[in-house]
């Protein structure tokens, strides 16, 4: 395959920044679509040009670090994967790609494809907690009844690898999706009441100081969220902030 790329490219985050056209030649359908880019970067070290910057780890859809916005969608044209899930069989021969990073205030661009997340972290450590008795009297987790629907609802939350795809495929650069599932993980379970309260307020005001937008329930974070988090976990937070704001 014979593609044309059209790739982001900026030094930092205060370089304004500019789409680079790249040819590339002999791309097998193959292939991963960061395998794509490694072939691209080995192209340009040979030439004595600087690589392209872009985020990833385990290369296995696990960790979510792979985030890029391809041909104006988060992680690609197919759904429920991530980037370096998708596979160039996925594109024609003689196709221009387009590659960027996540648009958003609260995702400040470190370098090219790279953004800087950590705002997801903050968020998480405001309130992403539970207690756990270490007296020495310990209750086994597994020997607490929850019930079926409880426990395979947090478990579809707790599968949020935290990627961004969600605030950047809205328009309004929200994070409730991936806030929610953070909630929602620990409100359906009995482990995660005590610090239930605390939880919700501190987390939705922490996602608020990032600078991160409004829902406005369009539900573009639930169709390009490579894990399928639902929108009823917004719902759910929306409840649980409503109810912790009562008891405050």
């Amino acid at each position: 395959m014979n593609l044309t790329l059209k790739i982001w490219r900026q030094k930092n985050a205060n370089d304004k920044g500019k789409i680079v056209d790249y040819p590339v030649s002999g791309i097998s359908p193959d292939m991963s679509f960061l395998e794509m880019l490694d072939v691209l970067n080995q192209e340009l070290i040979d030439k004595g040009e600087e690589p392209v910057a872009f985020d990833h780890d385990c290369r296995e859809g696990i960790c979510g670090t792979c985030s890029l916005y391809i041909n104006g969608r988060a992680h690609g044209p197919q759904t429920k994967i991530t980037a370096c899930q998708l596979h160039m069989r996925s594109f024609n021969d003689g196709d221009t790609i387009y590659i960027e990073p996540w648009r958003a205030k609260a995702f400040p661009v470190v370098k090219d494809l790279i953004v800087d997340r950590s705002s997801f972290d903050r968020i998480q450590q405001a309130g992403g907690f539970i207690s756990v008795n270490t007296s020495g009297n310990t209750q086994d987790a597994n020997a607490i009844p929850i019930e079926k629907e409880n426990a395979d609802k947090a478990f579809d939350a707790a599968t949020c690898i935290g990627c961004g795809a969600c605030v950047a495929s809205c328009k309004n650069s929200s994070a409730m999706l991936f806030v929610s599932a953070k909630v929602s993980q620990f409100a359906l379970l009995p482990q995660g009441q005590v610090e239930a309260t605390d939880r919700v307020l501190n987390m939705v005001k922490q996602m608020d100081e990032e600078g991160f937008g409004n829902c406005t329930n369009t539900g573009a974070c639930e169709v390009e969220c490579p894990k399928g988090i639902s929108l009823e976990n917004i719902a759910r937070m929306n409840r649980e902030y409503l109810a912790a704001s009562l008891k405050g």
